[in-house]
């Protein structure tokens, strides 16, 4: 880690009693879990989702109430994914001022801002109407610089709603000193930023993009997500990038598939690192519990426990608010 303050500000990770608790504990922990949640522009009653049992689009209202039970139950932190009404090619929404996204966290800051860390991924595949995670160059590749300016907007808009983390998620090379120096101009240098830096381009992410409608129309993601037969010692080199440009945590995802890359990276750094137990995870243990093929409840806990395990300081997980109730 080169950088150094005022860029590289230690006392972000320190400034909230919930805070302070999401990063601290070395056992499983309510506190050391996230839960993603989703909220969709336009609907009166949220909706469930197909491959997700028990997880829903949600209405402002029924995210409010269901932050209201992550919180109650101890959870650490939430993180949010949204889902405009209208997209366009460069993601318009998601630096709206009265997007969603921007909406939707200045309620839950509101409401449960002092009780878990609210936490908002940015990125622009649930915002663009071809859901690739950037601009677009006339011969349908992502740009990459291009697309640092949008995820600096975005993340302004959000920390201007009141996000307590900036999540950056879309893998474009410089996102985090982007959006760093954009934060910092706005006046936001207390705001942390829990960097994507080990995502891979992976099937597990199926359901999750009928839970953010932010399927590529064409091709896929292989040229900016991580290959997962990369080249070794990518993934460090991903997060010594990250933490050079002024990252405060980083995150592997997807979770369960990738253990000995957390591993690496937990032995490698001296930040919280994060793990997403991602859709397709989740997923799986549901369809196999409804069919009677695991036993759901020990499942659920092995997988989060094998997570810790591999040196996950957080875990975002769907199983967050659950899990959290029996913990404590």
């Amino acid at each position: 880690m080169t950088a150094q303050f005022p860029v590289a500000r230690p006392r972000r990770l320190r400034r909230t009693a919930s805070m302070r608790r999401m990063v601290a504990g070395t056992r499983l922990h309510p506190a050391e879990l996230v839960l993603p949640m989703f909220v969709k522009e336009g609907i009166t009653e949220p909706n469930p989702i197909g491959s997700m049992p028990g997880v829903f689009q949600h209405t402002r209202d029924s995210l409010r109430k269901a932050a209201h039970e992550a919180a109650e139950a101890g959870v650490g932190g939430l993180i949010l994914f949204g889902i405009p009404e209208v997209k366009d090619g460069r993601g318009s929404a998601a630096d709206d001022p009265e997007g969603i996204v921007q909406r939707a966290v200045a309620d839950l800051v509101a409401d449960v801002g002092d009780a878990l860390v609210v936490m908002t991924d940015t990125c622009l595949d649930e915002f663009t109407d071809h859901g690739h995670c950037g601009i677009l160059t006339p011969e349908g590749e992502v740009d990459n610089d291009a697309t640092l300016e949008r995820y600096a907007s975005a993340a302004v808009a959000q920390a201007r709603a009141g996000s307590q983390v900036i999540a950056p998620s879309g893998m474009m090379d410089g996102q985090v000193a982007a959006i760093r120096a954009a934060l910092d101009g706005d006046g936001f240098e207390q705001v942390p930023i829990l960097a994507y830096s080990a995502k891979y381009a992976s099937a597990f992410y199926g359901p999750f993009r009928e839970a953010a409608e932010c399927a590529p129309q064409f091709g896929d993601r292989n040229a900016y997500q991580q290959d997962a037969a990369g080249p070794a010692g990518e993934a460090l080199r991903e997060v010594r990038l990250d933490l050079d440009e002024g990252a405060d945590a980083v995150m592997v995802k997807p979770a369960l598939a990738y253990l000995d890359i957390l591993r690496q990276v937990r032995d490698a750094v001296d930040v919280p690192v994060a793990a997403y137990q991602v859709s397709g995870e989740y997923a799986m243990v549901e369809a196999a519990a409804a069919n009677g093929w695991v036993d759901r409840d020990r499942v659920i806990m092995e997988s989060l426990v094998a997570i810790r395990r591999a040196g996950a300081d957080m875990i975002l997980t769907y199983w967050a608010t659950e899990v959290a109730g029996k913990l404590r």
